[in-house]
């Protein structure tokens, strides 16, 4: 059994002519000179070094397509009929309604957050209503890196960022709707801290919370992305990227003139961090200003996530986020989106025990927020609970993003008059077909009836994963969301057997 894709792939477009593949390989079991060429294969051919990365970008979200032999699916959630725990013992008191979601998390400045999710790192497609609706929904986001390729009005000065006007915007669609519940966090990788990004933001536009990311893309590597032309190269070069071949060098640009030059490509830089630098950065982004510090985790190697982990005990960092593989819609290489990492569970896993072990030692760990692949409620409760109390939320990033751009969408649709056949049966107006519009009424008054239907959309998503998170815990007669803990799920394989009984990935970490 292969547990990869074949070489067919959302990411290109790619498709298997052949429905005969050969497993090892994915190529199809018999390759024809017939062939028009449509599988990945076919593609390199073309378009070569290009089909590292998707290509199908753009006004899309891409994902890991790898079916792992293990995730949150192999367990069932448990439940119980006796007693209760934080909730009087009586069936009028014990409802869905009474399990408590409220969390707070923050070691110098707690922040509270109303459900125990975050909105992880994105500035891409609908991320005003993507803002918006965190702040409506009472919870924590993040603006993703390299913002500032975003932003048409960017100004600079001697590589140093003078004006970031985008950036003011999406502090501002969280801060419009904010409630006393939340933060909008700002995420920084090497480039931006190279161009100033955390100072403007802090000191400028006023941003309390930085999240500095350890990796780059989607995960792990930094991007590499093709330039046009020798202009564009030169263009960027100014700005402070790396462009590869030097765009500046007398040699590159005689070959460029006689057409015998290659690719120019944009790439990254990774970051070499050390517990000495780490500590100096994040005394001075606090001297700035900023009143919490985040971290940005992936699935690296066992080592590497302790070591992490230890820094930030000792810097009394607010919260990591860890990022597994099977999530996605970052800018990262096709098969590192499928290939790389360790999967959310198992990174879970190496994680809980991890901070098992800093506890033990007498050390506090930062609050640890798991995403990579969630998208209902189910799976945040079981997430939750394999947390043993460690885990305080759950990422939801692709799925919220889903919510903000069909929320716009059926929105538009529905003022153009052209609604969509499956919900006429609820009405004509936006207040007739968005239920919890009623919900963001009590919270906001009647000014909730003007608000963008994408960021009604964000709002009404996480309300149905934290309505179903309650049915969940109160079915284990847990009625705070704290007590959830590995005794409330169930394995159904070997595999999953293993992970609670913490074998699966023995003697890492």
């Amino acid at each position: 059994m292969t547990w990869s894709p074949k070489l067919s792939s959302g990411f290109t477009f790619a498709r298997n002519k052949s429905s005969f593949i050969s497993p090892q390989s994915g190529m199809c079991s018999f390759c024809t000179d017939e062939c028009a060429g449509t599988c990945e294969i076919a593609q390199a051919a073309v378009s070569g070094a290009q089909t590292v990365y998707p290509m199908t970008t753009g006004n899309n979200q891409i994902a890991s397509e790898k079916d792992y032999p293990v995730d949150y699916s192999h367990f069932n959630i448990n439940g119980r009929v006796f007693g209760a725990q934080k909730a009087p013992a009586n069936s009028e008191e014990c409802t869905v309604f009474n399990v408590n979601l409220e969390c707070s998390y923050g070691i110098l400045h707690p922040v509270r957050m109303a459900l125990p999710f975050i909105l992880p790192a994105l500035i891409k497609l609908n991320w005003r209503d993507y803002f918006a609706g965190a702040a409506m929904a009472g919870v924590t986001c993040v603006i993703g890196e390299d913002a500032r390729n975003n932003d048409g009005a960017l100004q600079m000065e001697k590589g140093q960022i003078t004006e970031f006007p985008l950036l003011g915007q999406a502090l501002d669609c969280f801060r419009r709707y904010h409630r006393g519940y939340g933060q909008i966090v700002l995420q920084c990788n090497i480039d931006d801290d190279l161009a100033g990004v955390p100072r403007i933001a802090i000191e400028k536009y006023g941003a309390e919370a930085i999240e500095i990311k350890f990796g780059q893309a989607a995960k792990g590597i930094q991007p590499v992305k093709r330039v046009k032309d020798l202009e564009t190269a030169l263009d960027k070069k100014a700005r402070g990227e790396l462009v590869h071949p030097d765009p500046t060098d007398p040699d590159v640009q005689k070959a460029y003139r006689e057409n015998v030059c290659p690719n120019f490509y944009t790439c990254g830089r990774l970051p070499f961090w050390t517990e000495e630098t780490l500590s100096r950065h994040i005394e001075d982004l606090r001297n700035m200003g900023a009143r919490n510090i985040y971290f940005k985790m992936a699935g690296f190697d066992p080592v590497d996530i302790e070591r992490v982990l230890r820094i930030a005990c000792t810097e009394k960092v607010d919260m990591i986020t860890f990022d597994g593989a099977g999530g996605g819609s970052g800018y990262s290489p096709s098969k590192m989106m499928n290939e790389w990492s360790l999967p959310t569970v198992c990174l879970e896993d190496v994680v809980v025990r991890l901070c098992s072990r800093l506890k033990e030692e007498g050390m506090t760990p930062p609050a640890i927020v798991m995403t990579g692949g969630f998208a209902s409620e189910d799976q945040v409760y079981k997430g939750l609970a394999f947390g043993e109390g460690h885990v305080l939320g759950i990422g939801l990033c692709r799925a919220s993003m889903a919510a903000a751009m069909t929320g716009k969408t059926i929105g538009e649709q529905i003022k153009a008059g052209d609604i969509p056949p499956m919900y006429k049966k609820y009405g004509k107006t936006v207040e007739e077909i968005f239920a919890d519009l009623a919900d963001l009424r009590a919270l906001y008054g009647t000014k909730a009836n003007d608000f963008s239907t994408g960021a009604i959309g964000v709002f009404s998503y996480l309300n149905k994963i934290g309505f179903g998170l309650k049915h969940f815990a109160a079915l284990n007669r847990k009625f705070d969301i704290s007590l959830v803990n590995r005794t409330d799920l169930i394995p159904l394989t070997a595999e999953a057997r293993s992970l609670l009984q913490g074998e699966l990935l023995q003697g890492e970490g």
